[in-house]
């Protein structure tokens, strides 16, 4: 590393469509460790309070079905947020964006952990998804604009780690947590990292942005993209609550809710379509013209929806068919979360050497592998299995995402990154939130095909009739795989204007 002795107010990003420097100096590498901390904080909490969830009923007087809106209306947020994040990276400096986004995450953690009612405690939760639903598109626009083209597939090994890790390791960090004080310490824990992160980060981060970017602000966008993406996820995740096993439930019917997101949508990318002829879409539909990117969202959309489906399956199944505490249950989950944190940079130096195809191949069977193993459980399954088949799927994803990642956002061009990496996010909240509430619909409908209940056995036979029908769409990733371009990847733009 080349030592920069520039102040972080002269720093400034390469100008649009520019390629990084050869090297990374130490300012940048700083700003990047920084954010890759920040961003792993913040993404934690997407899944920090689903085995707190019995702890927060019973101390805010609150039931099942309204305490679900904890981790439900953080989701949301996110999916509201998210889309419009390559508009704000557009308009305002890095250090503008990133010093924002962990103010309201701050702010939200320091009402959630003082919530007097859980009024509060969702307030809270909402603040604090909007600043995530921003710094992962920014992460990875600064690391795509920062981090030299040798170096890539490393630097989004670290961003997979962030994606991937960081919610698997959720209900671990919870349960040990919960161990030793109540739910509120989990805010006050994160709260400061917030507050050094933000403080350093907004000491490194360049304060100067792109001349060329000046999109202007598009309300009917923005209204349709709430509608689209919030009411998608909203109503997906109301499913859930129709089984009677989590989600949160509607005033209104959820088919509802979600064919309205639908058409708003589709009304959202035909808007997009026609300002892209002014050169000022709110989120660039450019982005799907380049075959590695639309590759890389499906794929990513299926490990993501694997990932977080089993990761509110695993807790419930252990909780109601083995009789597990919240603690052991955080303990069976922690090797998958630290091999997946430790794993995925490794991923990414391989694919500098050996290109995308030749991971994300043996990635996706492994991952398939591990859900048939899932879709086994029953009242009598050993921990250990449990282990192994969490262990598994944790070896697959790195190999899934993160050279896809690599593979897609490296085929747009540099005045795209914003927006490929707003979109790539936004669809990855959506297709979680549409798989935990399919998984726990079907859960739902396995228990009632064996005469319901709340016995272990009833549960059991819930968690394998989800599982294996997640099993079955597991297939689909090993297909998607095989159409991955050969060779290495060269993190190119290919794309033409």
């Amino acid at each position: 590393m080349t030592e920069n002795h520039s102040s972080p107010d002269t720093h400034k990003n390469p100008p649009t469509g520019a390629l990084p420097a050869a090297r990374l100096d130490r300012t940048d590498f700083l700003l990047l460790a920084v954010m890759v901390v920040a961003a792993f904080v913040l993404i934690l909490n997407e899944t920090l309070l689903g085995v707190a969830l019995p702890s927060i009923m019973a101390d805010l007087h609150v039931s099942a079905s309204l305490g679900q809106w904890s981790s439900t209306a953080f989701m949301l947020t996110m999916a509201v947020v998210t889309p419009a994040s390559g508009f704000i990276l557009s308009r305002f400096s890095i250090r503008q964006v990133f010093s924002g986004a962990m103010i309201l995450f701050a702010t939200g953690t320091l009402v959630a952990a003082l919530a007097p009612s859980f009024g509060f405690l969702l307030l809270g939760r909402v603040l604090q998804a909007g600043g995530t639903g921003v710094i992962m598109p920014l992460l990875m626009t600064t690391m795509l604009r920062l981090v030299p083209l040798q170096m890539r597939g490393k630097a989004m090994g670290i961003i997979g780690m962030v994606i991937s890790a960081a919610p698997a390791m959720g209900p671990t960090v919870s349960g040990l947590i919960l161990s030793v004080g109540s739910w509120r310490l989990l805010f006050w824990m994160v709260l400061p990292i917030g507050l050094i992160a933000l403080l350093i980060g907004f000491k490194l981060a360049p304060a100067t942005r792109d001349a060329g970017d000046s999109q202007k602000l598009d309300l009917l966008s923005v209204a349709l993209s709430t509608i689209g993406f919030g009411g998608l996820v909203l109503g997906l995740s109301s499913f859930g609550g129709h089984s009677g096993h989590g989600g949160g439930s509607l005033p209104v019917n959820p088919w509802v809710a979600v064919i309205v997101a639908v058409i708003a949508l589709v009304w959202f990318v035909l808007r997009q379509i026609k300002l892209q002829s002014t050169g000022t879409p709110f989120l660039d539909m450019r982005v799907f013209k380049a075959f590695p990117f639309t590759l890389t969202v499906l794929m990513s959309s299926v490990g993501m929806g694997v990932m977080l489906g089993t990761a509110i399956l695993i807790p419930l199944y252990t909780a109601n068919a083995l009789g597990v505490d919240a603690l052991t249950t955080g303990l069976l989950l922690l090797p998958g979360g630290i091999v997946m944190a430790v794993l995925s940079p490794f991923v990414g130096g391989l694919v500098d050497k050996f290109g995308a195809r030749t991971l994300v191949v043996p990635g996706a069977i492994a991952l398939s592998a591990s859900v048939w193993m899932m879709s086994t459980f029953g009242v009598n399954t050993p921990l250990w299995f449990i282990v192994a088949s969490h262990v598994l799927m944790s070896i697959a994803l790195p190999f899934i995402n993160t050279p896809m990642m690599t593979l897609g956002l490296g085929s747009l061009d540099a005045s795209l990154y914003s927006f490929g990496s707003s979109a790539l996010s936004a669809i990855q909240q959506v297709a979680g939130a549409a798989a935990t509430a399919l998984f726990v619909m079907l859960m739902g409908v396995g228990i009632a095909s064996y005469g319901g209940g709340n016995t272990p056995e009833a549960n059991a036979a819930g968690v394998h009739f989800a599982l294996l029908i997640a099993a079955f769409v597991s297939l689909s990733a090993i297909v998607l795989a095989f159409l991955v371009p050969s060779g290495k990847t060269k993190g190119e733009a290919p794309m033409a204007h």
